[in-house]
């Protein structure tokens, strides 16, 4: 084992706190193994450790990365939502595909999807926007988190008035996809969307409202106007 590594897990270790972990288990319906401990302590930890691995080459980072994640544990996992991002400027298209593999393999409630997605994966597709032909793909997949991630990897460009049609375009993939969590992820990234080009998403909001599950449509619509979300939640009888 790295040493980084063996000193963050005798960190980790020493900060856990039954009570948080026990508490922390509310927030989601799948079992979650986790050290217990506030989000902003694992990610200080992280940034603390940053600074003795910058340094060292890109793909020996990404190794690190895989076996925090191998752990199971969700603090583990946050190291490497802090870390992937502080990549950026070294990413490659090809990076493509180690994301890929973390989302399938490692990636197993919302946190650690979103904490992944939302920065690196979010900034890579800014860098090399061609790659959203393989979020497209990740629509297909079998596996929820690869799913969701194909959505909330787009939130933070989004929100930035970025990718309007490739947002559109995904969400018309996962359009009636039966996943709580799917749903709740492409309705999120309409939701930021809508910051920008509000009329632009409540129009597909009204195209697609009988076929959009009602859990998607109420996160698209929360940012609107109240008029607009009265005028979606309208039932058509």
């Amino acid at each position: 084992m790295d040493l980084v590594i063996e000193a963050i897990r005798q960190e980790f270790a020493a900060q856990a706190d039954p009570e948080i972990r026990e508490k922390g288990q509310r927030f989601f319906k799948e079992e979650v193994r986790c050290y217990g401990m506030k989000t902003a302590t694992a990610i200080a930890i992280a940034k603390k450790y940053w600074k003795e691995v910058k340094t060292r080459d890109k793909q020996e980072i990404f190794a690190l990365c895989e076996e925090l994640y191998a752990s199971g544990m969700m603090e583990e996992a946050f190291v490497v939502s802090e870390w992937a991002p502080r990549l950026a400027d070294r990413y490659e298209p090809d990076d493509i595909a180690v994301f890929r593999h973390w989302v399938e393999t490692y990636i197993t409630n919302w946190a650690t999807c979103d904490g992944l997605c939302n920065h690196a994966v979010g900034d890579f597709i800014v860098r090399y926007p061609e790659q959203i032909e393989e979020l497209k793909r990740w629509t297909q997949s079998e596996n929820r988190w690869m799913r969701r991630a194909a959505a909330v990897s787009l939130i933070v460009p989004a929100k930035h008035g970025e990718f309007l049609d490739e947002a559109l375009a995904n969400a018309d993939l996962l359009l009636t996809d039966p996943d709580d969590m799917v749903q709740k992820g492409y309705g999120w990234l309409l939701k930021e969307a809508s910051r920008k080009h509000t009329d632009e998403v409540f129009r597909y909001v009204m195209a697609n409202k009988k076929a959009m599950p009602r859990t998607a449509l109420r996160y698209a619509i929360e940012l609107m106007p109240k008029d607009l979300k009265a005028e979606a939640m309208k039932k058509d009888w």
